[in-house]
C-alpha cells in the first residue's frame, strides 16, 4: 500500500514500513535506540520487530506494565529516569510500539525529554492504527480525566504492520473499530455504509479499511494540525464517550470500559443529540443506534451515574470560556463544530439510550 503523507512525517504500511524504518536508522547518527513497550507488546510484538531491525545501535528496551490505568506522570517519571540512567540525550531515538496507551505516553515522554527527542510510533491494535498514534497528539491522564495533559508532536514516522492485529483480542479490535464507525459518520458516508452489515465484510479487507480510516483522520488534521477548527470534527462521541469512560476508569463498582466501548456509547448520545437539533433524520438516527448497538454490548447506568459523568464534562479538553463544546453530526458524512447543549437534552439523550 502507498504511504500516507502526514503533517512533517510519513504513515508507511506492512513490509514498507521497514524498509524505511532501518532507512531511517542508517541516515541519521542516533547515540542509541530506546524501545518502549508494555508488558502486552513486550511478549507478543517485541520479538517480531527486533529481528527486523537492521542497527549496529545499543538498543534498551523499557516496559511498564499494560492498561489505561498507568497512562500518567507517575509512569513517565520512571521511564525519564531510567531514560537518565541508561546514557540517553539528545540524539537518542526512541520507538514506542504498543496500543494507544504505549503510543500517547511514549510520544509524550520522548517530547519533554531533554526538550524532545526523536521518535517513531508502531501501533500494535486496531484503534492505535486507525486513531492513537496518527495526529501528533501526545499525552497522559490527570487522574481518571483522560488526556489532559500532553502536547501536539509528530513522529518521524508511523509504521503500521496489520500481522499486529493477530495477537489482539476480539473484544480490543471491536474497540478500535468505534473509530473507524466515528471516521465514517464524519467525513464519508460511503464508507459508514460499509459497515452496517458486519457479516458481509471480507476481513481480508481490513488492511484497506484501516488505511482509508488512516486517510479520512490525516486528511482532517492536515487542515488543522492544532485543533482549532475543522480537528474538532474528530471529537464526535467523545465529549459524552470520554466522560463515560473516565467515570469507568474511577468508580470501584464499574467495571472499566475499553474506550471504544465508552465513544461506541457517545457516538449513540450524541446522534440523538444531533437528531434533537434537527441536524439528523430519525431513520439516520435509528441506522446509527441500531447499527452501533448491534456491535457494542448495552452499557447499564444508573440513575446515580448520571449527574457525575455530567461533572466530568467540565474538564472536557474542547470546552472554552466555561461553555461545554459538542462536535454533532449534520447528516451522515458531515460534522458541525462547536455545538452547545442544554443538560436537559444530554439527560433525555440517556434516557433513550436506556430504552
Amino acid at each position: 500500500m502507498q504511504s500516507i503523507q502526514a503533517n512533517n512525517y510519513p504513515v508507511h504500511f506492512n513490509e514498507t514500513g521497514y524498509e524505511k524504518l532501518n532507512q531511517h536508522l542508517k541516515e541519521n547518527k542516533y547515540s542509541n535506540l530506546f524501545i518502549i513497550v508494555d508488558s502486552n507488546t513486550n511478549e507478543h510484538c517485541l520479538p517480531k520487530l527486533l529481528p527486523i531491525l537492521e542497527t549496529d545501535l545499543t538498543i534498551e528496551i523499557i516496559e511498564f506494565e499494560a492498561g489505561e490505568i498507568n497512562k500518567n506522570i507517575e509512569t513517565c517519571i520512571q521511564i525519564w529516569n531510567v531514560l537518565t540512567e541508561l546514557g540517553a540525550d539528545r540524539k537518542t531515538l526512541i520507538i514506542n510500539i504498543g496500543g494507544g496507551v504505549v503510543t500517547d505516553l511514549g510520544g509524550f515522554v520522548a517530547s519533554t525529554f531533554k526538550r524532545g527527542v526523536d521518535f517513531i510510533h508502531i501501533p500494535t491494535t486496531l484503534l492505535s492504527m486507525v486513531d492513537a498514534s496518527v495526529g501528533g497528539k501526545n499525552g497522559v491522564d490527570l487522574g481518571n480525566l483522560k488526556n489532559q495533559i500532553g502536547v501536539i508532536n509528530t513522529p518521524k514516522m508511523v509504521l503500521i504492520d496489520t500481522n499486529y492485529l493477530e495477537t489482539v483480542p476480539q473484544n480490543e479490535m471491536r474497540s478500535g473499530l468505534a473509530e473507524m464507525l466515528k471516521h465514517g459518520l464524519i467525513f464519508d458516508k460511503g464508507y459508514w455504509e460499509q459497515f452496517l452489515d458486519l457479516k458481509a465484510i471480507d476481513f481480508a479487507d481490513l488492511d484497506q479499511l484501516i488505511y482509508r480510516s488512516v486517510e479520512i483522520k490525516n486528511e482532517i488534521v492536515m487542515q488543522d494540525p492544532t485543533e482549532k477548527n475543522i480537528r474538532k470534527s474528530l471529537n464526535f462521541g467523545h465529549t459524552l464517550g470520554h466522560a463515560i469512560e473516565s467515570y469507568f476508569l474511577e468508580n470501584e463498582n464499574k467495571t472499566t470500559l475499553l474506550h471504544g466501548e465508552a465513544i461506541a456509547v457517545g457516538m449513540i448520545l450524541e446522534s440523538y443529540i444531533s437528531l434533537h437539533k434537527n441536524l439528523i433524520t430519525e431513520a439516520e438516527y435509528n441506522q446509527i443506534k441500531s447499527t452501533l448497538k448491534s456491535i457494542y454490548d448495552d452499557i447499564i447506568f444508573e440513575e446515580s451515574d448520571i449527574e457525575p459523568i455530567l461533572e466530568l464534562l467540565i474538564h472536557d479538553k474542547k470546552n472554552e470560556y466555561g461553555t461545554i463544546q459538542f462536535a454533532l453530526i449534520e447528516g451522515i458524512g458531515k460534522i458541525k463544530i462547536n455545538q452547545s447543549v442544554e443538560n436537559e437534552l444530554i439527560l433525555s439523550a440517556f434516557e433513550d439510550y436506556k430504552s
